[in-house]
């Protein structure tokens, strides 16, 4: 076995200030004296050489590349990472020399372009989240040429300037989790909700809170008398009990229609057009005790009344303006209201109460507002006493109850004395309704077709226009 030594110093292939850059260095390796019977020829240790030799010559020249600083280029430093430069390596010099226009797709912009500012736009950063004053981003590459403004519009839709304008930002409150005493939202354009978009018991309650309009609402019993109604221009209408009793059932106001009876009409009538118009509907005293009452205040809100009256009569009730009415004591009154409020809190709706007490006849105006007073502070909306003796008793009430909104129920040939919308509206009143508006007149139109059709063989309404369509 043979050791065999070769250094750079007595290489003469080298040049002298290679040699003093590379210092002393010593290749060795052995040779074996005889060549196993699987082994290749005795040429290959020839070859082996060579190859050595080839990856020496290689190594040396790659040393030379890297220790001349001509070869690396200087770009500026990401300053977070703690150095102040950073030097890319020069091209592998076993590839050769490289094409430069491949280079830029690697370095697309010179140094001296990242140095200059002008290059460069500051946008405001997000303080709270990087905890920097500024960003600047990189100006355009430069592979690619100039850019064209109006796609960078659609990064930057607004400008530096706008964004730092406070007068461009709405202040919204935060809430109290102790970490922001208020929210900036970004420049934008707020777009209210249409009035017709809102449910009918939401654009009531709107009406009451925030106007002082007297909602005038005509009596109607039915589809046909809803449609006429809306035709004319009312917003509000009121679904009467006495009518829809008379219309559905063909009897008095008796207590006789049902819960059932009183839901499917409210629905019928108060979706035939729920977008454009609001319906108030009679309760009489929520067919039952605070269980039932719950139930019924539930379905008159799935369908989408606006607002309704529940009231104190016993439940045999009747028309309030019949003789002979009874009502229940003030406790089971006011167990009446707190169920329907708790009824409506549950379901977070909007639908509108009305508390309505029939104790004046009975009991007179006293207990009328002793009981009134007692409902409001149960959460009761708005207040109705049933059958006024007087105007002056009427604005009476207005005052005594004020500002909580109350509604005048005007029966003609009733018992209480005729009150018109200026005398009402003068008064103080916030809500009216006509209850007998649609039926006694339906009432009177009908009999004097039907007499005419019997005695004369014809009906008189021929040269009307109205038919069929």
């Amino acid at each position: 076995m043979k050791t065999v030594v070769i250094s750079n110093e007595t290489d003469p292939t080298l040049d002298s200030s290679v040699k003093s850059s590379l210092g002393p260095q010593k290749l060795s390796f052995t040779t074996v004296p005889e060549t196993p019977p699987d082994s290749p020829p005795n040429g290959s240790n020839d070859l082996e050489m060579q190859s050595e030799e080839k990856s020496q010559d290689v190594l040396l020249s790659s040393k030379t590349q890297l220790a001349d600083q001509s070869n690396y280029d200087v770009i500026p430093a990401v300053t977070d990472v703690g150095r102040d430069t950073v030097e890319t390596s020069p091209p592998d010099a076993a590839q050769g020399t490289q094409d430069k226009s491949k280079t830029q797709g690697v370095f697309p912009i010179s140094t001296t372009q990242l140095l200059d500012k002008s290059n460069s736009e500051t946008i405001p950063a997000v303080t709270d989240v990087v905890g920097q004053d500024a960003v600047k981003t990189s100006p355009p590459d430069a592979a690619q040429g100039p850019q064209d403004e109006s796609k960078t519009q659609g990064v930057f839709p607004i400008s530096t300037t706008q964004l730092l304008d406070k007068s461009n930002y709405e202040t919204v409150p935060a809430s109290n989790d102790g970490y922001q005493d208020n929210i900036q939202t970004s420049p934008t354009q707020v777009v209210f909700p249409s009035i017709h978009s809102l449910s009918p018991a939401t654009r009531l309650k709107h009406k009451l809170h925030c106007s002082n309009e007297l909602i005038v609402c005509p009596g109607v019993y039915d589809g046909l008398s809803a449609r006429i109604a809306q035709a004319v221009g009312f917003k509000t209408l009121y679904m009467t009990g006495a009518g829809s009793t008379a219309s559905m059932l063909g009897m008095a106001d008796l207590g006789i229609a049902t819960r059932d009876d009183m839901v499917r009409n409210a629905d019928m009538i108060a979706n035939l057009d729920p977008h454009h118009h609001e319906i108030i509907a009679d309760m009489d005293t929520g067919y039952g005790g605070p269980v039932t009452i719950a139930q019924t205040v539930k379905q008159y809100i799935r369908a989408n009344v606006a607002a309704f009256h529940i009231e104190d009569q016993v439940l045999t009730k009747r028309c309030g303006h019949l003789s002979g009415k009874k009502v229940v004591s003030n406790e089971v009154y006011l167990s009446r209201i707190r169920a329907a409020r708790a009824a409506i809190d549950s379901e977070r709706a909007d639908i509108q109460l009305i508390a309505r007490t029939d104790a004046n006849q009975q009991l007179g105006y006293e207990e009328c507002m002793v009981r009134l007073k007692a409902a409001r502070d149960l959460g009761a909306d708005v207040g109705l006493l049933e059958g006024f003796k007087s105007k002056e008793e009427a604005a009476k009430a207005v005052k005594e109850l004020a500002p909580w909104p109350l509604l005048l129920n005007i029966v003609e040939n009733g018992h209480s004395p005729l009150i018109t919308v200026d005398e009402a509206r003068e008064m103080g009143f916030r809500i009216m309704i006509f209850s007998f508006a649609g039926l006694a007149p339906a009432y009177m139109a009908i009999k004097a077709a039907y007499e005419k059709l019997l005695h004369h063989g014809i009906t008189g309404i021929q040269g009307t226009g109205i038919g069929p369509k």
